[in-house]
């Protein structure tokens, strides 16, 4: 790990990043080797695997894809590792076997093979809220669309945001989070994280925004897995890109509507104990 960019690098993920070495709103940092962001786990290697588990210590996985993600790429390789326990959380408000509420228009037929099943998730898949399509830059188009996909998570799943928040506050070891790419999902958690921890704004947009200097291996990557190809292959790369404007926007949003993201958490079930514990994780 490079400690001036926070970047980890792996051979079967390509955005992860310790959120280690922020500043702090106390002029602090947070903690080096505690919580990880990043990209789908699916393809890490053996060398991967004890550097995550020897080096970085890792514990615990929170797992935010969607039920339907799980199934069509496998479980991935630390659920097969003892000492690591996966913590699976979608941030997708879900119903039937495979697929998301808003596209599960009828009943899903019992299939008698996994290949079957497969199919029938790949076919239901909702592209657009997995990887959301931010739109055009212009005239906050893309702001308003990208904080709909992001209040969503917390409109739809507050237990599974808080329940992930509290993986990572009350882990024993290092805990990474991540989605399929490291950056909507992901992002949100880690953002909400960060602020439990007085990280300031500026670190926190900028931590969001570090996904771009991956973003071209980020999407070559996803384009190798059939669950994802063909949403991607139908947007402009750049589309995909996580700008500053977007975070600054969603985080107005709670600060507009909950007094911030903390107010949100408080609102939620979210209690002082847990957010001492958090902070006593993330910071110096």
């Amino acid at each position: 790990m490079n400690e001036l960019t926070r970047w980890i690098d792996l051979d079967g993920a390509v955005n992860v990043r310790d959120l280690g070495g922020l500043p702090t709103l106390d002029g602090g940092t947070t903690r080096f080797g505690r919580v990880l962001r990043a990209d789908n786990l699916q393809d890490l290697s053996d060398p991967d695997i004890e550097r995550l588990l020897g080096e970085l210590k890792l514990r615990d996985v929170v797992d935010l894809r969607s039920h339907a993600e799980v199934d069509l790429e496998g479980p991935g390789p630390l659920t097969r590792v003892p000492d690591v326990t996966i913590h699976h959380h979608t941030l997708f408000a879900e119903a039937g076997r495979h697929t998301d509420v808003e596209a599960d228009t009828s009943a899903v037929p019992l299939r008698a093979t996994a290949e079957a099943e497969a199919r029938e998730a790949a076919a239901r898949i909702d592209g657009d809220r997995v990887l959301p399509w931010q739109g055009r830059h212009e005239n906050k188009v893309a702001e308003v669309r990208v904080v709909g996909f992001y209040t969503a998570y917390l409109r739809d799943r507050p237990d599974s945001v808080l329940a992930a928040l509290r993986v990572l506050a009350y882990g024993d070891g290092a805990a990474i989070v991540h989605c399929a790419a490291g950056k909507d999902r992901t992002g949100v958690v880690s953002a909400l994280a960060l602020s439990v921890a007085d990280v300031t704004r500026e670190a926190i947009v900028a931590d969001y925004v570090a996904t771009g200097d991956r973003l071209e291996s980020l999407l070559g990557r996803l384009r190798g897995s059939s669950t994802y190809r063909d949403d991607l292959d139908s947007r402009p790369p750049d589309s995909h890109r996580p700008r500053p404007e977007y975070m600054e926007f969603f985080l107005d949003s709670l600060g507009a509507d909950y007094d911030g993201p903390l107010g949100w958490l408080d609102r939620h079930g979210w209690t002082a104990a847990d957010a001492a514990a958090l902070r006593s994780r993330l910071r110096d």
